[in-house]
């Protein structure tokens, strides 16, 4: 269950120094935040961070930013983010509504989406993270060949989002249905906190990666 209501959270996300205030104003210019012009990667919905941070640990040519709705959740990240001796990683308080609105064509070159609210009732499906009408979202931030990583351990998730790349210009890389003991894609696996707990559970973890194609271009017979 996620924490939405700790007493100063917001207050705390205006005074951070790693939050990104008025994300608005830096759209095309993201890079000015770190100083280079190192590849840009975010995570949309990181929850307490452990993912992104040890994403950052590892690979310090990229610069990381973790987008999180919540405030009381993102707080938590902060608590742990002040320990960490990088300078690659930042966060934002969004809703990935918003994505477009933030970031400029191709700015972003890589998404991770970690086990996302599946809003399970059929009229909410828009507004699961892999939906196409996020897939939609996240074209207009991202270079044509760019990947997307999504990890779940809810089946009905995993099996729609794998439908809606039928109707987008989205390619299947890879697919599993039991992440762990898939021995190509676990390896240099990173534990979410979620993953951490439903794999003790004994819950199989789903994973996809993806790669956008890019605008379709017009058949030939169109052309003619």
């Amino acid at each position: 269950m996620r924490l939405r209501n700790i007493p100063g959270a917001r207050e705390e996300m205006l005074l951070n120094p790693f939050v990104i205030q008025n994300p608005m104003q830096y759209k095309g210019q993201f890079c000015k935040l770190f100083a280079n012009d190192h590849p840009i990667h975010i995570e949309v919905g990181m929850g307490k961070g452990q993912f992104i941070m040890e994403l950052a640990k590892r690979n310090p040519q990229i610069n990381y930013i973790g987008i999180e709705k919540y405030s009381s959740v993102l707080l938590r990240a902060l608590q742990k983010r002040e320990t960490l001796e990088t300078n690659n990683l930042l966060f934002m308080r969004l809703d990935a509504e918003c994505l477009p609105d933030i970031f400029a064509p191709e700015e972003i070159a890589k998404i991770y989406l970690n086990f996302s609210d599946p809003w399970p009732k059929d009229r909410h499906a828009k507004r699961r993270l892999t939906s196409l009408e996020f897939l939609q979202r996240y074209q207009k931030i991202i270079p044509q060949g760019a990947m997307l990583e999504f990890k779940t351990d809810n089946y009905d998730l995993f099996t729609f989002s794998l439908e809606q790349l039928e109707k987008a210009p989205w390619v299947l890389e890879a697919k599993t249905y039991d992440l762990h003991r898939d021995v190509a894609l676990n390896e240099g696996n990173i534990m979410t906190e979620y993953e951490e707990r439903f794999s003790k559970l004994g819950n199989p973890i789903y994973k996809m990666m993806i790669r956008y194609l890019g605008e379709r271009l017009p058949s030939k017979e169109h052309l003619a």
